[in-house]
């Protein structure tokens, strides 16, 4: 990759740009959310508590264009917090330049910086270029997801 990709934390004034991404992401997976989620999404991936999501934004030539939402939480199986990755996105138009991993790496340091000893996502069974790259970097796990919703 020829141009200048930098992966950072999101900032306060880049909620237009985070807002654009997300909205992408989420209709990619046909849903939408009402603008109090957006809201408190955002606030909360600001807050800076330790408990609470942190978004990690991939700035190419200084246009934001992908993002990862990531969460620490304890584990009864480990010693220190484990990290999830909740949403990982990268915009259409610059798919296959490396975003995606770039992120998930951006991910793995900084869990590592954090004494995590897992990362760990989901996806769905039909997100299958994503899956190519997860296949690549990541171990698959047997387990099935069960969800009620209420």
């Amino acid at each position: 990759m020829s141009a200048h990709l930098q992966i950072r934390p999101l900032q306060a004034d880049d909620e237009q740009d985070w807002r654009r991404l997300w909205t992408a992401y989420l209709a990619f997976y046909e849903t939408t959310l009402p603008e109090d989620i957006y809201t408190l999404t955002f606030s909360r991936l600001l807050s800076g508590d330790a408990h609470e999501y942190a978004c990690l934004l991939a700035v190419l030539d200084g246009r934001p264009v992908g993002l990862a939402h990531i969460l620490f939480h304890r584990s009864c199986w480990h010693r220190n917090s484990i990290c999830y990755l909740q949403d990982l996105f990268a915009d259409p138009d610059i798919r296959g330049r490396g975003i995606g991993r770039a992120l998930i790496e951006a991910v793995y340091a900084t869990a590592k910086e954090a004494g995590s000893e897992e990362v760990y996502w989901m996806t769905q069974d039909f997100n299958a270029t994503a899956r190519k790259l997860y296949d690549r970097i990541a171990d698959k796990t047997p387990f099935i997801i069960y969800q009620k919703t209420f």
